[in-house]
């Protein structure tokens, strides 16, 4: 396992772009940013913190999340509002998001400040649709985190951190999640991102455990993948075949700003994940 970057506080959000590389963001010091193949750094958008998680959008850009729910053009011109707070009723902001095949977006709010030393409230799971209205589709989240579709978009994997599950919920064609059920997960986990892969296996970032977990579409554990550092928030296929995988830490308790991407070659390709293709506002 290669450390490709380190230094940041807690890196998440990880996106691959074939074009750029892989973006990703550092929730506490602020900034988008992306890893170049050659391993140099940049910044794309400066300053903006909270970013728990991104999406390719095909108008070219980014919906990223945070404070509320934008697309981020790759032009350089402003960050446009696509989900704003107000929107959600009793919501501090906005975690980790992902698109299905139609270009839908869906993302969970949480209701209190994570970072804050708030008493954790439930959140919510909601799906932006492509003409930008917003339906909220769950609840009872007490910290949500990763999202991911199955290869045939049929269901929908999210993790939440604080009750120490993988949730999975049947999807309708239209888009509507049905009643969430367990997937995996055990006490004394925190699962936080994920990504899916083309077999059907689900590989979530286990944050404290130093580890990936990957579990079989059944929900039965496959092996654990392990990390040089603890706190394990995401992961992310990436690489022209897209077997590179991409796992992004934070540096936990520690004082030091070392949360660290990491790379390691995988037996099974990630999927790719579907551009946003919801309404930007002009």
């Amino acid at each position: 396992m290669e450390r490709l970057a380190t230094g940041f506080a807690l890196v998440e959000g990880p996106v691959w772009d074939p074009g750029r590389g892989l973006i990703f963001s550092d929730v506490h010091r602020g900034g988008v940013h992306c890893l170049a193949p050659d391993g140099t750094v940049t910044t794309l958008l400066p300053k903006r913190k909270g970013v728990g998680g991104m999406a390719p959008h095909a108008a070219g850009g980014l919906v990223i999340g945070g404070r509320d729910i934008s697309f981020m053009p790759f032009d350089g011109t402003p960050t446009r509002t696509l989900l704003s707070l107000d929107a959600v009723p009793g919501a501090a902001g906005f975690n980790d998001l992902t698109t299905d095949a139609a270009g839908r977006v869906y993302v969970g709010s949480v209701a209190f400040a994570v970072f804050g030393g708030q008493e954790p409230k439930p959140g919510w799971l909601h799906v932006i649709e492509l003409d930008g209205t917003m339906r909220t589709v769950s609840d009872g989240i007490l910290l949500t985190n990763g999202l991911g579709f199955s290869p045939d978009g049929k269901r929908l994997y999210h993790s939440d951190a604080r009750a120490g599950i993988v949730r999975v919920y049947d999807m309708a064609d239209d888009g509507t999640p049905g009643p969430w059920q367990r997937f995996a997960g055990e006490p004394g986990l925190t699962p936080d991102g994920l990504a899916v892969a083309a077999d059907g296996s689900v590989w979530v970032a286990l944050a404290h455990s130093g580890c990936v977990a990957v579990f079989e579409p059944d929900g039965r554990e496959r092996m654990r993948v392990p990390v040089p550092l603890p706190m394990v928030t995401s992961v992310c296929f990436g690489g022209p075949d897209l077997q590179d995988l991409y796992i992004v830490t934070g540096s936990g308790d520690s004082a030091e700003d070392i949360g660290s991407i990491f790379r390691t070659r995988v037996d099974v390709p990630g999927l790719a994940v579907a551009p946003a293709r919801v309404a930007v506002p002009a």
